[in-house]
Formats: C-alpha cells, structure tokens, sequence
C-alpha cells in the first residue's frame, strides 16, 4: 500500500491501482480528493470535511463512494444516491477493495463550553490507522499510526502519551496545519525521543510505501 501525505489530515492510499483518501478538507489541497474511488470523512469540521472538494471528487468518478458518519451523509446522500454510506463505531466494510474497521465515537474535548461532535477512525487493512479528532485507541495492532501532532484539542503530553498506548510500529505526523516550521524541531524531539516508536512525518506530497 502507498501512502501520499496531503496537506493537513488529508492522506491518500493506493493499492491495487485503486485509490482512498480520508478527509480531503478545506485544508488540502483543492483537489486533494480527485481521483478517489473511495472517500472516508472522519468528522463535519470544515479542516476535515469540505463539501465542495467531495462533491467534485464524485462528481469526477461517477464509480466513486462516501463512507462517513451520519452528520456528513446527510449533507451529499440525495444527491449522490446509492453513493453515500453512513457508519459508525464498529462496523466493517469494504471500499474500492481496502478493508476498513471503524474505531471511536466522539471528537476530542475543546473545551467544556463547546459541544463535542461525533469523530470516527478508520483502520484500513488491519494497518494503517487515521484518528480523525480524536485520540483514539482502536484495541488492536496498528502497523501505521496518523497521530494528529498539532491541535487546539491537544498538547503534546497527550500525543506522546497516545503513541505509547497504540505502540504502533510506526507514527507518521497529521493535522500539522496549525504547526509552523519553526517549532516542527520541537514537537519532532519530544515524539522521537519520548514517543516510543518510530516517529516521523512527510512533506506534503510525499509517498511512502507501507
């Protein structure tokens, strides 16, 4: 499986000539999610789910699929019928030939003042797993973790302390948007140094093979 980095929380997945990308928001790229086969949004906040680029997306492979929770279904289901897919925590499926587990129910806790809204995660092949706004543990292997680094819902004690919870083989930065260059230096010391795993992130796109 190649695994690109986009910008922000936006990745993208190929296998098989197929291709899946998870949240392509407002900001990735604009045309981050253009040539997906299958598109999974983890949550409504517009830094992961912009209606515009997803409607492009399917607007482009009139074969292509949404998997995502209610509150964003609602919003594309009539006009893309058959094409939209409501899940949440626990359920299964298949899209574009990956395999994918969904882990988690809501998004993490700005503030008390502010009421959380539902986040889901996505394991894709047993493998890779994508967060979303949460810092959720799924409870099974995870080879590839996306840790969100950078957020106003989290300090770097919390990352730090996520990494050693899924002790996934190896982490790879998301939600970095908010994170100037100038500090990167210091979030990528303490992840390599306290973080125990093998911690690392890629430039926007840049390609990995998993």
């Amino acid at each position: 499986m190649k695994l690109t980095k986009r910008l922000h929380s936006c990745v993208q997945l190929e296998k098989d000539g197929r291709t899946l990308v998870i949240d392509p928001g407002a900001f990735s790229e604009p045309d981050a999610g253009l040539g997906a086969d299958a598109l999974l949004v983890t949550h409504e906040h517009p830094d992961h789910f912009d209606e515009g680029r997803l409607r492009a997306a399917l607007d482009a492979n009139p074969a292509a699929g949404l998997w995502t929770l209610r509150s964003v279904a609602e919003r594309l289901a009539p006009a893309y019928p058959g094409r939209v897919h409501t899940v949440g925590h626990g359920d299964t499926f298949t899209a574009a030939g990956f395999e994918v587990q969904v882990h988690g129910e809501l998004h993490a806790v700005i503030h008390p003042d502010i009421p959380r809204v539902t986040n889901v995660g996505y394991l894709v092949d047993g493998s890779l797993f994508h967060p979303g706004d949460a810092l959720t543990v799924p409870g099974v292997p995870v080879e590839t973790l996306m840790v969100p680094v950078h957020a106003p819902w989290n300090k770097v004690s919390e990352v730090i302390d996520y990494l050693r919870e899924v002790k996934p083989r190896r982490a790879l930065d998301i939600h970095d948007a908010y994170l100037a260059d100038i500090a990167r230096p210091i979030y990528d010391f303490a992840l390599d140094k306290l973080g125990g795993t093998d911690h690392g992130r890629l430039t926007a796109g840049d390609s990995a093979e998993l």
